[in-house]
């Protein structure tokens, strides 16, 4: 569509920083050392591309 454009861009997007929502003391990031999430990962990444889009499955 063509025309002056009504909405800045930024608002089209969603930005979220996990290190600015987690405090740096708290207990999720003590557990995360110690919490291995790779099987699931590997598991799981059959059903997903790269860009983390599903894949539709028929």
């Amino acid at each position: 569509m063509m025309g002056e454009r009504t909405v800045a861009q930024e608002a089209l997007f969603y930005s979220f920083n996990l290190e600015r929502h987690v405090p740096a003391g708290h207990l999720l990031r003590s557990i995360d050392r110690f919490v291995d999430l790779s099987g699931i990962r590997e598991h799981l990444q059959p059903y997903y591309r790269e860009t983390g889009r599903p894949l539709t499955r028929n």
